[in-house]
């Protein structure tokens, strides 16, 4: 499959201090609110709680946190109802950038979200604007160890149903379908592979090269400005940024 490796932007998201770790906690346990409310709190019979949990997992969430946050979704009386958002714009240079929240607040999200895109040289768009540009992907990362089976987790990972999968020089990429995700990624966990990432994606079909710095900063202090905002859960682009940049 051809596309712009998300490894080296997820060991990026690994070095981060605690106090952005525990953002990304607060943000997994907004997830973990919203998939309990939709289909229950037991993991056994709700597949997407199964998968939060695994992506939980592999941010390193403590599982006291994830079994908190679970009690606490499934709760009474906590007054507060989590949707999730989609937004969609262009940063600077022509970069296409999606936006996923988990809000308790619509206006308040669509405002800083539109402040964040306008204050840094972007524009928000309307639905459907740049998500023809991305194919929404199913996508396991995992470690690549010394004396690991390429071709036996290759097959493992065929058999379960996924499409194709990417051998790095550090790490293995495994794409499916959205609706197989669980399916493969399950399988790969009984098969007792440990994920550095799991989770469904919006994968950039083409990426945009950047021509200058200026332009560079703009792009990248966006990013980081929605990525720091609370009720923002991922953002995805097809900006060829210094970080993500891999030899094919």
């Amino acid at each position: 499959m051809s596309g712009h490796s998300k490894w080296h932007n997820i060991q990026a998201k690994k070095g981060k201090t605690d106090a952005a770790r525990g953002k990304i906690f607060t943000k997994i346990g907004r997830e973990i609110a919203m998939v309990v409310r939709d289909g229950g709190p037991n993991p056994e019979s709700n597949s997407k709680l199964r998968d939060v949990i695994a992506k939980a997992k592999a941010n390193n969430m403590p599982n006291d946190n994830i079994q908190r946050s679970i009690k606490k979704a499934s709760g009474e009386g906590s007054g507060l109802e989590y949707v999730e958002l989609n937004y969609e714009g262009y940063a600077p240079g022509g970069v296409a950038v999606m936006v996923k929240a988990v809000t308790d607040n619509r206006n308040r999200t669509a405002s800083e979200v539109r402040h964040i895109f306008d204050k840094n040289g972007g524009s928000l768009g309307t639905t459907g604007s740049v998500g023809y540009m991305f194919d929404h992907k199913g996508l396991i990362v995992i470690e690549r160890e010394p004396g690991m089976d390429e071709d036996e987790m290759m097959m493992t990972a065929l058999d379960a149903g996924a499409e194709d999968m990417k051998v790095l020089d550090d790490a293995f990429e495994v794409y499916t379908a959205p609706n197989d995700f669980s399916a493969v990624r399950e399988t790969l966990e009984k098969a007792g592979y440990a994920f550095l990432s799991a989770d469904t994606q919006m994968i950039p079909q083409n990426t945009v090269a950047i021509a200058d710095e200026e332009t560079m900063q703009k792009i990248q202090k966006l990013l980081e400005m929605l990525d720091d905002f609370d009720d923002v859960t991922e953002v995805y682009h097809n900006a060829e940024l210094p970080e993500e940049e891999e030899e094919d």
